[in-house]
């Protein structure tokens, strides 16, 4: 077991202690099938009591949920408020108007610019996320991006995966039903759970577990990993 370059491998939470083991695979591409991935670099290590967490990432792409930015075109209303989105060092979310025009496809323009115009007015007195609370999980889980990202998606924006719940429960027959399983959306600064075969007890644990994004934001090529008590 090997920890990701400046990460931990170990967190504690509530007084107990989990390993949090990053499975190295390849470049996972559109026309990869997910069963297949998992099963190649996740199955056979997997164990009893172990929880299998997936980053939404690969369970979107291999849903075909990848663009080239090329096959991107930002109407004028995605350029105008991409502007005013911060951008912070862990991924530019819809500070793109390539990323912001997915959001108002995938949202709807109606609840965007409900969700732009709450965050302006509570921004004003010191709150912060409403944008994305009220956008929503598909809004939030936009990928742009980034100088660190590994190619091709360097030049690629990748929506929040569809079904992820029932994704979870895939992947736990397909891992021999002896796991749970997660699909996640972390980052530097924190994470959702999207979809898994935990209560929602165990999913907010997840969350605590996974709070330094073992996993890495940059070129570390592990797009899962694995839970487990020590």
């Amino acid at each position: 077991m090997q920890a990701n370059e400046g990460k931990a491998l170990e967190a504690s939470v509530d007084g107990k202690s989990y390993a949090r083991i990053p499975l190295r695979t390849r470049v996972i591409m559109p026309n990869d099938d997910l069963d297949s991935v998992i099963t190649e670099y996740a199955k056979d290590a997997v164990q009893p009591g172990d929880l299998l967490f997936v980053t939404e990432k690969i369970v979107a792409i291999t849903q075909g949920r990848s663009y080239r930015l090329d096959e991107i075109t930002p109407r004028p209303l995605a350029r105008f408020l991409s502007r005013y989105v911060v951008r912070t060092s862990y991924g530019i979310g819809l500070g793109m108007p390539e990323t912001m025009e997915m959001a108002l496809r995938e949202c709807g323009t109606l609840r965007i610019l409900f969700a732009a115009g709450v965050s302006v007015i509570t921004k004003a007195f010191g709150r912060r996320g409403d944008f994305y609370r009220i956008a929503g999980d598909k809004a939030r889980a936009i990928d742009g991006p980034t100088k660190n990202t590994i190619p091709p998606y360097n030049e690629a924006v990748v929506l929040g995966p569809k079904n992820p719940r029932e994704v979870a429960l895939r992947l736990q027959k397909l891992v021999g039903g002896h796991a749970d399983v997660a699909v996640v959306d972390i980052n530097d600064i924190g994470g959702n759970i999207l979809g898994s075969t935990l209560d929602k007890a165990g999913e907010r644990r997840l969350v605590q577990i996974l709070g330094d994004n073992p996993l890495g934001q940059a070129t570390q090529s592990t797009p899962m990993g694995i839970v487990r008590a020590v």
